[in-house]
This record gives structure tokens, sequence and C-alpha cells, in this order.
């Protein structure tokens, strides 16, 4: 009998194969701490579909550092997930950094005028940096599911 699984961060319910094949790289990256039940949601989406992933929480533009320090991460990715709430820098920052596609995904968490993501949401449609592809406010799965069809094909094209 197969075992279910339910993950309380990302709200998952899933059933996974015994001895899956994890393929290629994918780097889920957050702005905040707030942030990660929608980056867990992608992460282990991405996981599901047979691709590794590599988790960079709380690398924010506010500690702009923390994502220089590990830039070189996030160059190696065939394709990068940035979620963030506030105003949604991340994934413009990553989207100059890298050269590969970079999936934003708004968060609904944030105060003031953030809107409950309506402020990410159009921070990230109107990023003036290439390769950015956005998707809806806190879907994860979206995000998820879209950066292991891109992976996929890192994967393939690179042998």
């Amino acid at each position: 009998m197969k075992e279910v699984v339910y993950d309380p961060l990302s709200r998952i319910l899933k059933i996974e194969k015994k001895d899956k094949e994890y393929v290629g790289k994918i780097v889920v990256c957050t702005a905040g701490t707030a942030d990660i039940p929608v980056a867990e949601e992608a992460a282990q989406t991405a996981e599901f579909f047979g691709n590794r992933v590599e988790r960079l929480y709380d690398v924010g533009v506010s500690g702009l550092h923390r994502l220089l320090s590990r830039v070189e991460t996030v160059q190696k990715a065939n394709c990068v997930i940035a979620v963030a709430g506030m105003e949604g820098a991340l994934a413009s920052v990553i989207g100059g950094l890298v050269d590969k596609p970079v999936i934003a995904v708004p968060t609904s968490v944030g105060y003031g005028a953030s809107l409950n993501g309506i402020s990410a949401l159009l921070t990230m449609i109107n990023s003036c940096a290439n390769g950015i592809a956005t998707v809806n406010i806190d879907n994860g799965y979206g995000a998820g599911y879209i950066a292991s069809q891109i992976n996929r094909l890192g994967v393939y094209k690179n042998g």
C-alpha cells in the first residue's frame, strides 16, 4: 500500500514513488522567511516530477549580500524560481544575474501597500530583466510545474 504524506508547511498531500531519480537543477529562492510556504509548494512540486531542487531561503534584496554570496549556485541552475512578497524585487535582481529562465512567484505576504500580493505581482510582470515569467499570487504549484518542464529541456539539451 502506498503511503500518503501531508506536509503542513507547503500544504501538499502526495504519494511518492520509491527510488525516484532526480535530474538537472532548479533553484528556489525566497526573499524572506514568510515566503517559504509558497516556495516549498514549488520545490516539492518540482521534486515530485523528478527534478533536483536546491533551496535558498531568505536571500531577498533587503540583505542582498546573502544572495550574492550564493550567486554561483543560482547561475548553475537550469531554471530559478524567485518567490517574494512585499514589492517583489527579487525576481528582477535574479533575472539580472542569470542567463536562464526565472519564474517569478508573488506572495500575498506583506503589510502596508502590498495589497495581498498585488504590489509584488505588478512589480514582477513589469520587470525590465529579460527571461522572467510570472505566475499568479501564491501559485507555487504552477511555478514548480513550469520549472520542471524547463529543467527537463536543459537536461536533454546538455546530455
